[in-house]
């Protein structure tokens, strides 16, 4: 089979999930290569509300990209039903940012003003039952035809799997947390 039987797709949807490291790096690694070919870039954060490493570079870079890129940066932390949430938030206040967040990538998605969006960490919105799947699903088939779409975060829905183009399972092998050793800064974060 040659290239020439290959065609191209305007816009693809791109799912990074497993319990291994490197999702939200590797859509990072997608924004730059968008940005660098001149498209117009919406990252939606739905869980890290704290200031890590990627934020900061995404703030940084808007000086340079303009309004080639947007960041979005909403959720109210980590959070798993009955186990655990960020300090001092509820269930209710968790699931009200998840949604005004989700709010925000569907409007980008759907609009056409985007190149690519980016919604980094509905897979555990969806997971941890701040999103439903419909709302996923929504958000997929809804999508612009000229926009792509990035979906990070642990356990994407098995059964959306028809739904995209492009799906990578990150495996951990192993990993400094499981020896008891917390994140570290630049690193994990």
């Amino acid at each position: 089979m040659g290239f020439e039987e290959f065609k191209s797709k305007p816009a693809v949807t791109v799912v990074y999930t497993g319990e291994g490291k490197g999702k939200t790096s590797a859509s990072i690694g997608l924004v730059a290569r968008a940005l660098g070919s001149g498209m117009r870039v919406s990252f939606v954060q739905f869980i890290k509300y704290w200031d890590v490493g990627e934020h900061k570079f995404l703030k940084d870079i808007s000086a340079v990209y303009g309004d080639n890129i947007e960041f979005f940066k909403g959720g109210k932390g980590f959070f798993k039903a009955g186990e655990i949430s960020a300090k001092g938030v509820t269930e209710s206040e968790h699931k009200m940012a998840a949604r005004e967040t989700y709010d925000v990538a569907l409007k980008h998605s759907t609009s056409g003003d985007f190149d690519l969006v980016v919604c980094d960490e509905i897979n555990n919105a969806v997971n941890d039952g701040l999103l439903s799947t419909k709302h996923l699903k929504n958000l997929i088939v809804n999508c612009h035809e000229s926009t792509s779409l990035c979906l990070t975060g642990r356990n994407f829905p098995e059964e959306l799997l028809e739904n995209v183009d492009i799906a990578t399972n990150m495996t951990k092998l192993k990993h400094h947390f499981d020896n008891k050793y917390i994140a570290n800064k630049g690193i994990d974060y």
